[in-house]
């Protein structure tokens, strides 16, 4: 067990509960504009460059990316998780040849940005080496299938494969609300 000491500095952070972990070896760039709820694990490599609301209960598995910069954001509801290897791209460059895409060049020679706000409601799990792209949401309870591409909001409670992701079948909610209201949720 790692102690106080090998973790993130969480006091660089907006705010944060009770029983946050963060390895030191996560990446977050812009701290003060984090804010982290009760009893989070953030694991070993992961990268976050945009603002984000991380709620209670919640894991950040190893090598996830979070990329947008402070004009995007991630919003992480409750007893939500994302998975091992997985792309969170909630701004990005639009690639239209009507400029340079590199954060390096100068605003005015630049292509369009796209900024963006990605929700990943409670109870909705990424699994490993998905890719949500800008402006989705996924929906309560909604699980995307490992290495899925997501173009587009998913529905509640629906598990999503595939590129680009698609419906693949309903998932039960019952017992999982029944335990959340039961930690008084």
């Amino acid at each position: 067990m790692m102690s106080a000491s090998e973790q993130f500095d969480k006091r660089l952070l907006k705010s944060f509960g009770n029983d946050v972990f963060i390895s030191v070896k996560a990446e977050i760039r812009r701290p003060h504009l984090v804010t982290i709820g009760n009893h989070v694990a953030i694991d070993s490599g992961v990268y976050i460059t945009t603002k984000a609301s991380i709620g209670d209960y919640t894991h950040i598995s190893p090598y996830v990316t979070v990329i947008g910069g402070e004009k995007s954001e991630l919003v992480l509801g409750h007893f939500a998780t994302i998975a091992a290897g997985s792309r969170i791209i909630a701004g990005s460059d639009q690639f239209l040849g009507e400029g340079f895409t590199s954060v390096t060049v100068p605003e005015e020679f630049r292509d369009k940005v796209e900024f963006s706000t990605i929700t990943i409601s409670r109870f909705a799990g990424i699994g490993s080496n998905a890719i949500i792209m800008p402006g989705v949401t996924i929906g309560e309870g909604s699980v995307i299938g490992a290495a899925a591409m997501v173009t587009e909001d998913t529905e509640p409670w629906t598990i999503y494969v595939g590129t680009p992701a698609r419906p693949l079948k309903i998932r039960k909610k019952e017992l999982m609300l029944d335990y959340a209201k039961r930690l008084g949720y």
